[in-house]
C-alpha cells in the first residue's frame, strides 16, 4: 500500500470515527458530505454506502448551475438521510428514469436554496449510472401535507422539489410544504414565480385557505423538512 493510499485510508477512518463521535452537527454534516461524496465517487450499479452503519447511500447528484449548488441525493427520505442530503422519496422514479423523480430536504440546510429559485431556473440530475437530465424550473406551490399528488407518476419526466413551509419558519415541522416543480425539455411558462396554495391544481393564490383533504397524513411528506 503506498503512502497516499495509506493517507486516503487513514482520512476515511478517522472521518468515520469523528462522525460518531460527539461533534457538533454542522462539524458532522461538513464531514459526512466528504464521505457521501467519496461514495459517490465510488458509486457505480452497486450502493456505496458512505459509513459502515449508514442505512443508505447516494442515488444522484443534484445541481443548481445559477445558484453553485452541488448537492449528493441519499436513498429515502427518513430522518437518518435527511439529516445530511436531500433523500430521494421511496415510490417515486429513480433519478435517471422517466416520469416523476422527487426529493426531500430541510428547508434551513440542504435546502434553503428553493425560495431562490424561480420559473425557468434550470436544474441537473446525475444518476448513478453517470447518466445526466436537465429539468427547467415551470411552477412552485405550497401544498398541505396531507395532499400526495405531487408524488403522483408523470406522463413526462419531472422532478420534484419537496420541503417544509414557511420557508424561513422559526419551528420545524408543521403542515404545510413548499413544491418546486421542473420539466424536462420544456420551456418554463411565463408568470409570477412566486409562491401559490395548491387546492387541487396549481394557481391558487397564496392567500388563500389550504383545504385539508380527507385522506390520511402520507409518511412520505409528512414528516419534518
Amino acid at each position: 500500500m503506498t503512502w497516499f493510499r495509506r493517507a486516503a485510508v487513514a482520512l476515511v477512518v478517522g472521518g468515520v470515527l469523528l462522525l460518531a463521535s460527539g461533534l457538533s452537527l454542522p462539524a458532522k454534516a461538513a464531514l459526512a458530505q466528504v464521505l457521501m461524496r467519496r461514495a459517490w465517487s465510488q458509486t457505480e450499479s452497486d450502493p456505496v454506502r458512505p459509513w459502515p452503519w449508514a442505512e443508505t447511500w447516494p442515488v444522484a447528484r443534484l445541481r443548481v448551475p445559477a445558484l453553485g449548488v452541488d448537492r449528493i441525493v441519499l436513498a429515502g427520505d427518513e430522518g437518518a438521510a435527511l439529516a445530511f442530503a436531500p433523500g430521494h422519496v421511496d415510490g417515486t422514479a429513480l433519478p435517471g428514469e422517466s416520469g416523476n423523480v422527487v426529493l426531500a430536504g430541510h428547508r434551513d440546510t440542504v435546502f434553503a436554496f428553493l425560495g431562490k429559485l424561480g420559473l425557468g431556473d434550470e436544474l441537473e440530475l446525475e444518476a448513478a449510472d453517470g447518466a445526466r437530465r436537465s429539468y427547467t424550473v415551470t411552477d412552485t406551490a405550497v401544498v398541505h401535507e396531507r395532499d400526495t399528488t405531487v408524488l403522483d407518476p408523470t406522463a413526462e419526466p419531472t422532478l420534484t422539489l419537496v420541503t417544509c413551509y414557511p420557508l424561513d419558519g422559526a419551528r420545524p415541522g408543521g403542515p404545510l410544504r413548499y413544491v418546486v416543480r421542473a420539466t424536462a425539455a420544456r420551456t418554463a411558462g411565463a408568470g409570477s414565480t412566486g409562491a401559490r396554495v395548491r387546492d387541487g391544481r396549481y394557481g391558487v393564490a397564496a392567500d388563500q385557505r389550504v383545504r385539508s383533504p380527507d385522506s390520511k397524513p402520507s409518511s412520505k411528506t409528512g414528516g419534518q423538512v
